[in-house]
């Protein structure tokens, strides 16, 4: 028999990664854009810092997401080593620590001890990731997978207030810049939440309220130090 339902939780590793990298784009590069703007800079100027900003924070985004990872994906690889050594100097001891991990979880004892024999007996290491270590096949980390989700996303979700720079009069810029990219974080922050099957208006509100506190926040530094110059 085969098992072939899906869950959202699934999709958890490389949705996080492709969420944090978009929201990033569409923040860091609104924000950096806002900011130089909102310090009377030539449009030439804005729109080198957004494109600067765009190649830098993919790089950064990428390179964070694939050493986290790693470090994540290095202790797992760790911890099966050890878990196969221990099963493999003493089987015995290690199936009575899967028999009272079923007897936790309120399995009576005889059942808690033949369904360990049978999942050790079928993949003896799995059982022991699975139910002790907390290690599922679907959810192992992939830094490569990570970065390139983080850094593409990233791209993509900067490309949003830069073309609405490059576009929008000068006079308009720091209002359209704004507008724009709260419209995609919101449209983002529901998409993320319905594909991760969670409610769709926390998520909205959520990334609309940290995104409108990052923009303004750096637009007050710009405005502050461009009055100051």
């Amino acid at each position: 028999m085969r098992h072939d339902e899906r869950h959202s939780i699934e999709k958890i590793g490389w949705l996080r990664a492709a969420v944090l990298g978009a929201n990033d784009g569409i923040i860091s590069t609104a924000s950096l854009v806002l900011g130089v703007a909102a310090a009377h800079a030539a449009h030439g100027s804005i729109l080198l810092t957004g494109v600067t900003g765009l190649a830098a924070g993919a790089m950064a985004m990428a390179t964070g997401e694939y050493v986290s990872v790693h470090s994540q994906a290095d202790s797992e690889k760790a911890a099966l080593a050890e878990e196969s050594a221990e099963i493999a100097a003493d089987f015995d001891s290690e199936h009575r620590e899967l028999t009272a991990i079923y007897v936790g979880r309120g399995l009576d004892f005889p059942l808690a001890k033949q369904v360990a024999a049978k999942l050790m007996a079928h993949d003896a290491l799995g059982a022991h990731a699975r139910d002790e270590l907390g290690i599922f096949s679907g959810a192992i980390a992939r830094p490569f997978q990570a970065a390139c989700a983080s850094a593409s996303s990233f791209i993509v979700g900067a490309i949003l207030p830069l073309t609405v720079a490059v576009i929008a009069p000068e006079t308009h810029l720091i209002p359209a810049v704004a507008t724009a990219a709260l419209i995609s974080l919101a449209i983002l922050g529901g998409l993320a939440a319905k594909t991760g099957g969670a409610k769709i208006l926390p998520g909205v509100i959520r990334v609309t309220f940290w995104s409108v506190l990052a923009m303004g926040v750096t637009s007050s530094v710009g405005a502050m130090f461009g009055a100051a110059i």
